[in-house]
């Protein structure tokens, strides 16, 4: 699937919540990728060598998610008591802005691809993360 082009101009508000995806529950299956209504979704591959093969998950794109929780559940009309997961592997979970950082360190990928990816992952978690406290102070 094809990512739309879009804006990358500076965000107008911080999500009091943002979605992450446990790299070690994911299974690539792409079906938040499906539903994500920002594109800020995309599928993540490393080789593990021949014995092991490669090993695929999909992450979030922080600076880009609006926190509108879609690829963790189908919005449903309140009356209706049964809540649609899009992931079937309990994969993606909302964790508040301010605490994004830590859990993208734990959970955002093996940890070779977190380290070698730390400027993107972490910091760029850790700047929404003192934006969003600074937008509640």
């Amino acid at each position: 699937m094809a990512k739309k082009e879009g804006k990358k101009g500076p965000r107008k508000k911080v999500p009091k919540e943002l979605a992450v995806i446990n790299a070690d529950n994911c299974t690539g299956c792409e079906s938040c990728l499906e539903v994500c209504p920002v594109d800020c979704i995309e599928m993540k591959q490393i080789d593990r060598g021949v014995v092991k093969g490669a090993q695929q998950w999909c992450e979030i794109d922080l600076e880009r998610c609006v926190g509108c929780e879609v690829c963790v559940h189908i919005p449903q009309k309140k009356t209706n008591p049964y809540e649609l997961t899009v992931c079937p592997w309990d994969a993606i979970e909302m964790v508040p802005t301010e605490n994004v950082h830590e859990v993208v360190s734990q959970i955002g990928g093996p940890p070779e691809y977190v380290h070698d990816n730390w400027e993107r992952l972490v910091s760029t978690a850790h700047h929404l993360a003192t934006l969003r406290v600074e937008a509640m102070n």
